[in-house]
């Protein structure tokens, strides 16, 4: 196995909601949240990518249900921020249709999308089913180890994330700060829309006349690869469509330390 590879593979999703808010305090963040703790949407944006991190900052967006939202956030404060579009080979068609949409209607000049390394692929899921019987193994060299090498040189990430989501996201600041693997502080982590549920993001995007991603009408709510995302049933969690029928509720990205990006 090559250090691309490497894996905790052992790691259960009960685990990794653990680590996702394993964060650590630094200095940098404490007056980070001093001069910004107070601050959310556009408003929050435009302090990180124009000021505080001028030049150094990515956004990380999967184009979905939602992303609409923070992209269209972003559009209007700095569109010429890289955003980083995670094209796992197994996405919707209509994902990246509205990638590309999304892309011309917002003026966005720097989408990159990253894709897994063929190597591993060939090794580790020649027959493209990984899916089906390891999913998160699937998602670490789809989705982690990819964006481990897009988010490389950047110190801090701008995600769409919000407390509502799911458990282990509920005390989710707008403004935290990764551990690595053995412990120091890593890549800051800046969640705009930490605080927003879901009528606030369905008003911005009714109120800004914003084009909802085309499978929404049909019931998918929360999207992701195409095997691994159903139908919400109505009633249900907007979130139960991802991984349905198993404990999985997140794909690895946002679990510090499985990949340092700035050591791989």
């Amino acid at each position: 196995m090559t250090a691309l590879q490497a894996a905790d593979t052992t790691t259960t999703p009960v685990q990794r909601q653990a680590m996702d808010s394993q964060t650590v305090t630094s200095e940098r963040l404490e007056q980070l949240r001093r001069d910004f703790g107070h601050l959310d949407g556009a408003q929050l944006l435009d302090a990180m990518v124009n000021d505080a991190f001028a030049g150094k900052i990515a956004m990380v967006s999967s184009f979905g249900s939602e992303a609409v939202v923070l992209l269209h956030l972003l559009s209007q404060v700095n569109p010429t921020v890289p955003v980083l579009f995670l094209n796992t080979g197994k996405l919707f068609g209509e994902t990246l249709r509205y990638r590309d949409r999304l892309q011309d209607k917002l003026g966005l000049t720097d989408v990159r999308s990253l894709g897994p390394d063929p190597r591993i692929e060939a090794t580790d899921d020649p027959k493209g089913d990984l899916w089906a019987h390891n999913p998160d193994a699937c998602c670490h060299f789809r989705k982690v180890l990819p964006l481990a090498h897009g988010l490389r040189g950047f110190e801090a990430s701008i995600t769409g994330r919000k407390q509502f989501q799911t458990g282990a996201r509920a005390g989710m600041p707008t403004i935290e700060q990764e551990a690595r693997a053995d412990g120091s502080p890593g890549r800051f982590k800046i969640n705009p829309l930490a605080n927003w549920n879901l009528g606030d993001l369905k008003t911005y995007i009714e109120t800004h006349n914003l084009p909802r991603h085309p499978l929404v009408k049909d019931g998918y709510l929360s999207i992701g690869c195409m095997p691994c995302t159903d139908r919400v049933k109505e009633g249900d969690d907007y979130r139960s469509g991802r991984w349905a029928g198993t404990d999985k509720d997140e794909c690895g990205i946002h679990v510090p330390g499985l990949v340092d990006g700035d050591g791989i």
